[in-house]
């Protein structure tokens, strides 16, 4: 009877698992089909227009899968220690991607991605262009699919240049590929992590010093909190400015002229000073607004570190949005710039290395990477926010503010960073910098551990000399006797106590705040991700070459 009930709830769950597989897969499938249909039908009036309508459902494909990975590092943090719920958070990114994408994505996007093919070497034949972006968007697309089922977060973009270099090189042969500029983004595979994590511990470490270790949590709080949030704005407004505002800039720079005292002069695009000096008037105001507000009678502060960890809840809130519109209007061009590519060697019938994006590709990505995130987002929420090292909101509010950092420091000095990879080390550096903090109390116990058990083992000689004394002796009495049932009871206790001590020591060595298995398996995939799109997106260059020739 037991076993007939069980396989009815076994058989209840796998239903309703397969019954949320199949509508995920409805949803998706419906908007890819609606992306299809609308480009064929806007486009009809083009020759090669089944090519765009198909490119444009693999734009779709793969707007979803950027939505389903990439997206989980800027919310994941926050919903890892529970400062978001999970589905709040997910509302909070697809409708701040979507925003960043559509309001303040570029206009012109490289088609190329960073330079590096060279296109002059396909000449005046746009089909083998087309051929290749198709290859390319579609290889990304799949390995970022195969990413996100194996739980992996990779960087899109480094998806996107393996696709681009793979179907660049089996068109056009290796020399087509500019090797010094792979060598940047294999750089940047060691320095987006290396950086995202020195910056993350140094804050969680200085946060901990400057709060959390005081006696008087309180009073520290008050007076530091607002410090460290008024960074936090002074980095994030720098970091959108430079990295969001590129579109809309102009328009900017009119409406805030329009503010007695101020005076910006008219460009292109902001310029690192301004950026900061903005963000710095914003971060006097957030100080002062933090401050009046931490200080204020009707806060309820304790002298625990869980309500430390309160105040940092919402900012948290705040850099989930921001990251997540800072991505949508940075990376999600980028993302598509194949299917622009394909659209202007459609529309056009030349080459280019730069295309401006029309507003229906924008809205492709725009909203598949919505539509991804509400559908598949969640696992890699969970594996960023809780899989790899266990978070609460000081730990998340490092990690955030060193992704923001990290972009402003890499983009003044030329270093390629991936997002991806910065968030994930800001992961690891709190995890790891937790292991240090506490290696020195485990130290502590070890020795005081191992000076036990020097103790013990003397007690335990003592005791075993009298027992062979007592055993030796000739004419015995009672009380001898019962000596030496007491001898081999105190024997056991300091055996059993020297076996435990010694356990406690094998396990306090152990300590391991990271987990090593997780580490691997992302390492792993940051570094296969680049030939392994390379090599998907020249297998099906040729697939499509032998379906058109």
């Amino acid at each position: 009877m037991m076993e007939i009930s069980t396989f009815k709830r076994l058989e209840k769950v796998a239903l309703k698992k397969s019954g949320t597989d199949f509508t995920r897969l409805g949803f998706s499938l419906f908007f890819m089909i609606g992306v299809l249909t609308f480009s064929f039908l806007s486009n009809g009036g083009i020759s090669n227009n089944m090519f765009l309508a198909i490119a444009a459902l693999i734009g779709a494909y793969m707007a979803m899968n950027i939505g389903a990975n990439d997206v989980a590092n800027n919310v994941g943090p926050a919903v890892g220690s529970r400062a978001l719920t999970l589905t709040t958070a997910i509302i909070i990114a697809a409708v701040f991607e979507a925003a960043g994408a559509l309001i303040a994505g570029g206009e012109v996007v490289n088609t190329i991605k960073s330079g590096i093919i060279d296109i002059t070497a396909f000449g005046d034949n746009a089909d083998p262009f087309i051929w290749a972006m198709m290859a390319a968007l579609l290889a990304a697309a799949l390995w970022l699919n195969f990413a996100t089922m194996m739980r992996a977060p990779v960087s899109t973009t480094h998806s996107v240049v393996g696709g681009v270099m793979g179907a660049g090189i089996a068109a056009a042969g290796f020399s087509i590929v500019s090797w010094s500029t792979m060598a940047k983004i294999a750089a940047s595979w060691i320095i987006s992590p290396i950086m995202g994590g020195i910056i993350a511990a140094l804050f969680l470490y200085a946060i901990k010093k400057s709060i959390v270790f005081k006696e008087d949590k309180v009073l520290a709080a008050k007076k530091y909190v607002p410090f460290f949030v008024s960074i936090m704005a002074w980095s994030f407004v720098t970091y959108i400015i430079i990295k969001g505002f590129k579109k809309i800039w102009p328009q900017t720079v009119e409406f805030l002229n329009l503010i007695p005292l101020v005076s910006i002069e008219m460009s292109d695009k902001p310029t690192m000073l301004v950026a900061l000096l903005i963000g710095f008037l914003i971060a006097i105001v957030v100080y002062f607004t933090v401050k009046y507000r931490v200080g204020s009678n009707n806060t309820a502060l304790e002298n625990t570190k869980a309500s430390v960890n309160a105040l940092f809840t919402i900012p948290l809130i705040f850099s989930a949005a921001l990251l997540s519109f800072a991505h949508g209007a940075n990376d999600v061009a980028n993302a598509i710039g194949p299917l622009a590519a394909i659209n202007d060697a459609v529309v056009n019938g030349g080459i280019t290395s730069n295309a401006s994006i029309p507003l229906w590709v924008m809205a492709v990505g725009a909203l598949g990477i919505a539509l991804g995130l509400a559908l598949y987002g969640p696992k890699l929420i969970k594996t960023v926010g809780s899989e790899i090292t266990e978070l609460d909101q000081i730990r998340a509010f490092s990690i955030a503010i060193a992704a923001a950092i990290t972009v402003i420091i890499a983009s003044q000095l030329g270093l390629p960073v991936s997002s991806t990879h910065i968030a994930i080390g800001g992961v690891f550096g709190v995890g790891f910098l937790r292991e240090w903090l506490d290696l020195n109390d485990v130290d502590k116990t070890i020795e005081e551990e191992k000076q036990s058990i020097i103790e013990d083992k003397e007690i335990l000689n003592a005791l075993n000399a009298e027992l062979l004394t007592l055993e030796a002796k000739e004419g015995k009495i009672q009380e001898d006797y019962e000596r030496i049932v007491d001898l081999y009871k105190s024997i056991a206790i300091e055996k059993s106590q020297i076996k435990s001590t010694k356990k406690s020591i094998k396990q306090a060595k152990k300590i391991e705040y990271v987990k090593r298995e997780a580490i691997k398996k992302i390492i792993t995939a940051w570094v296969v991700t680049v030939p392994a799109a390379a090599v998907l997106a020249a297998m099906l260059f040729f697939m499509i070459k032998g379906i058109m020739v």
